[in-house]
C-alpha cells in the first residue's frame, strides 16, 4: 500500500495494517477539517447581508438581493374592469381666467364663422401661482412738540411682530421641520426655492423655540383627552 507514514518506520511497523489505514483515513479527515476552518476563518465582504452596516453603505459594484415578485401575466396599467378616477372640472365661478377659442372661418370652404358652439369642448389646466413675499413696511415717526419741545413716537400697532417675518411665515417654517420632519438647512431651502423667503438658521430656531412655548398650553390641553380613548389612532 503506498502511504505516507505519519511516524518513522520502525514505529509505524508495529501497528496491524487495519490500524496504519485507520490512521491515514483520520489524518486525511482532519486535513480536510482544518481547510475548512481555515475557510470559515476567512474574512467576508461587508455588506448588507454579512453586516449590520445599512444599503446606503455598499459600494456601487455590490451585489443587492431584491425580492422579486413572479410575474402574474397581466400587462402594467389599469386592469380591464378598473374604474378610472379622472379629474373633475372646477365649476365656471371657481375659474380665474377664461380663454375662447373658435376657428376663423370654415376648414372647408372658408367661410367666416360667426356665432358659438352650444356646448364648447372645456379644457382646464391648474397652475401653481408665482409666490414672492408681501413686504409690509412701517415708517415709525417720532415728532418733537412745538410747545413743550418734549418728544413723542408713535406707537407700534397690535398686528405687526417685532421681527422680520409675519404670522403665516412663521408657522410655514416652523411646520416644515415638525410636521414635515424636514432639517433646518432643507426648511431653509424650501422657504427660498418656493417663496422668495430668505430666513437663516438662527432665525429658524428662533421660530421652532417660540411656536413651540406658544403651542405648549394647547397641547397639555388636549394631552388628557387623547390618552382617554381606548385607541391611539
Amino acid at each position: 500500500m503506498d502511504t505516507h507514514a505519519p511516524f518513522p518506520p520502525t514505529i509505524w511497523e508495529r501497528p496491524p495494517p487495519e490500524a496504519q489505514a485507520y490512521i491515514l483515513h483520520l489524518e486525511a479527515r482532519v486535513a480536510a477539517l482544518e481547510a475548512r476552518v481555515r475557510a470559515l476563518m476567512e474574512p467576508l465582504p461587508q455588506d448588507l447581508r454579512t453586516s449590520s452596516r445599512p444599503p446606503s453603505s455598499d459600494p456601487p459594484t455590490s451585489p443587492r438581493q431584491r425580492r422579486r415578485r413572479p410575474p402574474s401575466g397581466r400587462r402594467p396599467g389599469g386592469q380591464p374592469g378598473h374604474r378610472g378616477q379622472p379629474r373633475t372640472l372646477m365649476p365656471g365661478a371657481e375659474v380665474d381666467e377664461v380663454s375662447t377659442l373658435k376657428p376663423a372661418s370654415c376648414a372647408r370652404c372658408q367661410q367666416p364663422w360667426d356665432g358659438d358652439a352650444p356646448q364648447p369642448q372645456r379644457h382646464q389646466v391648474c397652475e401653481i401661482p408665482s409666490i414672492r413675499p408681501v413686504v409690509t413696511e412701517s415708517h415709525v415717526h417720532r415728532l418733537v412738540c412745538a410747545a413743550c419741545a418734549d418728544a413723542t413716537q408713535a406707537a407700534w400697532p397690535a398686528a405687526v411682530p417685532t421681527g422680520m417675518d409675519g404670522p403665516r411665515a412663521h408657522a410655514v417654517a416652523a411646520r416644515c421641520p415638525g410636521a414635515y420632519r424636514l432639517s433646518q438647512r432643507t426648511t431653509h431651502r424650501v422657504l427660498d426655492d418656493l417663496w422668495a423667503l430668505p430666513m437663516s438658521l438662527g432665525t429658524l430656531s428662533h421660530v421652532e423655540v417660540a411656536t413651540t412655548q406658544a403651542v405648549a398650553a394647547p397641547v397639555e390641553e388636549a394631552r388628557p383627552y387623547v390618552q382617554k380613548p381606548a385607541s391611539a389612532h
